[in-house]
């Protein structure tokens, strides 16, 4: 008879790198498809709810609860009126840390939108070096 193998688990990855990682400042750019998250929206509503997609996708991106928008990204995302909001749209997420004292979370978000936001298509996400 064969010898029976006794199945042992792999050995866990180490989760130091994985916390490291989200802790760093960054910036990257995005290009988020606002049309799919937009689908099915009220037209009175669709500009508002615009923004708070980018502020969801800018949390889950980058880790924070704190999110900032930049006002020339609101303009952007406004600049058709209140329901032709643009079908895509490029943003520059950056991480950064939090200069209070008394904030509740180390590094906050800020998002905003580089000099040629509307054109989106085909690119990639990309990371942005800070100088």
């Amino acid at each position: 008879m064969a010898d029976t193998a006794v199945a042992t688990k792999a050995p866990a990855p180490k989760p130091s790198a994985r916390r490291v990682r989200g802790k760093e400042v960054v910036t990257r750019e995005y290009t988020i498809n606002l049309h799919r998250r937009l689908h099915g929206i009220t037209f009175k509503k669709r500009a508002p709810r615009a923004v708070s997609e980018i502020r969801k996708f800018a949390t889950k991106m980058m880790k924070t609860k704190d999110v900032r928008i930049d006002t020339a990204l609101n303009k952007a995302v406004w600049s058709k009126g209140i329901k032709a909001v643009p079908t895509k749209i490029r943003v520059v997420i950056s991480r950064r840390r939090n200069d209070d004292e008394d904030a509740k979370e180390p590094l906050y978000a800020f998002v905003t939108v580089p000099e040629n936001w509307s054109d989106a298509k085909g690119k990639q996400t990309t990371v942005v070096d800070e100088q």
